[in-house]
């Protein structure tokens, strides 16, 4: 049985997504950030990082999505949630993952957790200012370059297209009107057709 830890409103909805794509037979557990129940000795005993997600499997414990995005497509094979028959598609697909997670998921943290990067408070306040920018020069270079339509990688479904979808979901948030990027509006509305995304955003939601 795996066992995934997850948060609301979290990056962690895109393991979610996967896993509910997978059919694997898991289970979901729900970490409370605000509580800060990822900084519990019980969390970190499994999770030294005190972030989410984690997955917990028969080996051990996997962290980080594009890690976790990438362990399910192989071991669901039958999903076909990667393109696994050809080495290069798949790191094309994992350079997309990558960059979600070292520059869109950074620019977003600017937002509330300018923390982790100063303790000057003007300079907090000033990458919270920031947000808007970074966010929509990162969503026009997904929407011009990146996303290939129908899904990210093009006609195959992906994990990726979890992990856009997350990401793309706090658009609002961040003070960017999706709307003005045509193919992600368009990927994300595709994505709410998808029962396992609904029941992914059901669980996950606060």
């Amino acid at each position: 049985m795996l066992n995934l830890y997850f948060a609301p409103g979290s990056c962690a909805l895109a393991s979610v997504i996967a896993l509910e794509e997978s059919g694997l037979d898991y289970e979901a557990r729900r970490i409370n950030l605000a509580s800060g129940e990822q900084r519990s000795p019980e969390y970190l005993a499994v999770n030294p990082k005190g972030r989410v997600p984690a997955l917990v499997t028969d080996k051990g414990v996997v962290t980080e999505n594009v890690a976790i995005l990438g362990y399910v497509a192989q071991i669901a094979p039958a999903a076909c949630l990667a393109p696994l028959d050809d080495p290069f598609e798949f790191a094309r697909m994992q350079a997309f993952n990558s960059y979600l997670a070292s520059t869109v998921h950074v620019n977003h943290a600017h937002k509330g957790r300018g923390y982790r990067w100063t303790d000057d408070a003007a300079a907090i306040e000033a990458m919270k200012v920031k947000v808007p920018q970074t966010m929509s020069e990162s969503f026009a270079l997904i929407e011009e370059k990146m996303l290939e339509g129908p899904w990210v990688m093009g006609e195959q479904y992906t994990v990726a297209d979890g992990y856009l979808f997350t990401l793309a979901s706090w658009l609002p948030g961040d003070g960017v009107d999706r709307t003005q990027f045509e193919k992600v509006s368009a990927h994300h509305a595709r994505m709410l057709e998808r029962p396992a995304v609904q029941r992914a955003v059901a669980l996950a939601q606060v």
